[in-house]
């Protein structure tokens, strides 16, 4: 997926389970096929998961960062209306696999998908439950800080035309650029709050359209409210979109922005995966397709 990526295989994971967390030597590792685009993921007996980065080379910053995500989703246990993986260690470097990785609990359910999601109420009011929980917890004073989704929305400029540039014979070109035209100068609304800040399908779990589970929760910090509606955009269709919109009182402001947000993450999905990772390209393809259709 990416030109610096990292591989790793079982026997390289089985190795280092052994060396750095001996009271998992019995357990089965088994490399798990899923959309992910930072980690490489592994199940470790049946009660815990380790993620392998992807990408880095500075095995300094990436065991901060791990550090820095495992606070956060321990922030989030706290706060979420489901569960969500509990980090239990970081591991060193070690046979031929150059970061830190990062030990979590496993939480069951299957992934959430467009396709099979799209119709239920009841996955729509527990995102608003889920969304609604994670607005409540305390910012401490912190805000958003960088570049990326979820600060201001005319910094995602640049990319957004890297993307419309690539994405020809893929998408409707013309009608996405007017649409980010639209998009893009709507006004910001209220203070930052905590946000998971990236709930796409590939991290939601679900069982018979219930919301069971939500994974990847070392982004979970401040940022613009409406960032965590992009979920409704990528999973649900206009009759339960407006049921998600009501659980949370969005006005029109914020759901404009949320809007924004969705397209800003399903424009870069759709060209930058479509060979290395269908299954996302996929994903951003359906999600523009429904902000279209809402024009």
């Amino acid at each position: 997926m990416h030109t610096d990526q990292l591989h790793i295989g079982e026997a390289t994971v089985r190795r280092l389970i052994d060396e750095q967390f001996p009271q998992w030597r019995d357990a089965p590792v088994q490399s798990l096929q899923t959309d992910a685009t930072v980690n490489a993921i592994f199940r470790v007996g049946l009660g815990h998961s380790a993620r392998f980065p992807l990408q880095g080379n500075d095995p300094a910053s990436v065991q901060a960062e791990l550090y820095r995500e495992a606070a956060a989703s321990r922030e989030l246990v706290s706060h979420s209306s489901v569960p969500t993986p509990v980090p239990v260690a970081v591991g060193a470097p070690g046979h031929g696999y150059p970061l830190p990785c990062s030990v979590q609990t496993w939480i069951p359910g299957q992934v959430a998908s467009p396709a099979g999601a799209a119709d239920s109420a009841d996955l729509a009011r527990d995102l608003g439950v889920l969304i609604s929980r994670l607005r409540s917890a305390d910012t401490r004073g912190r805000r958003f800080t960088g570049g990326g989704r979820g600060g201001i929305l005319t910094d995602q400029d640049d990319w957004m035309e890297t993307c419309l540039r690539n994405s020809a014979r893929l998408v409707d070109v013309p009608g996405l650029r007017q649409l980010w035209a639209e998009l893009r100068t709507t006004p910001a609304g209220a203070v930052d709050v905590m946000s998971h800040r990236d709930l796409i399908p590939p991290n939601l779990l679900v069982d018979n359209g219930r919301l069971t589970g939500v994974l990847d929760g070392g982004g979970f910090g401040p940022a613009d409210p409406a960032l965590d509606l992009i979920a409704g955009w990528h999973l649900l269709d206009a009759d339960r979109r407006l049921i998600l919109r009501e659980t949370l009182g969005s006005d029109d402001r914020e759901w404009q922005r949320g809007k924004a947000w969705a397209f800003a993450q399903a424009m870069g999905l759709a060209w930058y995966y479509r060979e290395s990772n269908p299954g996302m390209s996929a994903l951003g393809r359906s999600t523009l397709t429904r902000l279209l259709d809402a024009r």
